[in-house]
């Protein structure tokens, strides 16, 4: 695999490509919603119309979890996970950018030691956020986190009891379970498909990769937005799930 730079501080360790990769994301998300809110018309075209089917699209995801007046309360959310999430998937198919190293960087963790290791000189500077496991787990145990304070506000007593019922220890595992499962589908199906992607540019002539590496990028897309809708309705259904009386 390829190496990345990475930079400590504070005794805690950055990888420079997925600080690249989620700010351009973030980047891209806020321009195409603001792109999206400029001049808007009563019969929208453009951007706006295509904006505006996401966002149908993303109160249909909702709607699965809660009822009318709670879905409208998290359109915003599901619509921005979502956003987040398909551009995300697709910034490594699209964007991904790696550079073979001359010399040794070591402000940046690329040492002479790490090049042996691994066995390579080519660094990745852009890649897909979502091919990381630190960025899916952060996301879904956030969400974790935000699915049990719903649980909690939605009844202290109800919320306690369904951890003392005969199937305690069985949701005591469910809630660690959940989190897990939730963050590796993610990470797994955009990680293989990168891995996948870097070995027909870098070990074999184009000559021979280059139809399947077409079809595997646009397949790829494909599995970057069903991964993204699965990640949004798992979301939401976490919270639902909270909120609902047991």
């Amino acid at each position: 695999m390829e190496l990345t730079p990475k930079v400590e501080f504070l005794g805690l360790t950055f990888d420079l490509t997925v600080i690249i990769g989620s700010l351009l994301t973030a980047v891209i998300v806020l321009l195409i919603t603001i792109a999206a809110t400029r001049g808007r018309k009563m019969v929208p075209t453009g951007l706006q119309n295509l904006v505006e089917m996401i966002i149908d699209f993303s109160r249909g995801m909702a709607r699965m979890s809660f009822d009318d007046k709670t879905t409208e309360k998290f359109l915003g959310f599901t619509f921005t996970l979502f956003l987040f999430i398909f551009v995300a998937n697709q910034l490594g198919v699209i964007m991904m950018v790696s550079a073979e190293a001359e010399h040794p960087i070591p402000a940046l963790g690329i040492t002479e030691e790490a090049m042996k290791e691994g066995n390579t000189r080519d660094v990745a500077w852009l890649k897909s956020p979502t091919a990381d496991m630190n960025v899916t787990f952060a996301m879904a145990i956030a969400i974790a986190l935000f699915a049990n304070y719903m649980g909690i506000r939605a009844g202290i007593k109800k919320y306690l009891g369904h951890f003392f019922s005969p199937l305690g220890l069985l949701h005591v595992i469910e809630e660690f379970a959940k989190p897990a499962t939730h963050a590796m589908r993610l990470w797994a199906n955009i990680f293989a498909g990168e891995v996948l992607i870097l070995i027909m540019l870098t070990k074999g002539p184009i000559w021979l990769t280059g139809a399947p590496l077409l079809l595997w990028m646009g397949f790829s897309l494909f599995v970057g937005t069903i991964q993204a809708y699965i990640f949004t309705v798992l979301a939401n259904v976490y919270i639902g799930q909270k909120m609902a009386s047991h």
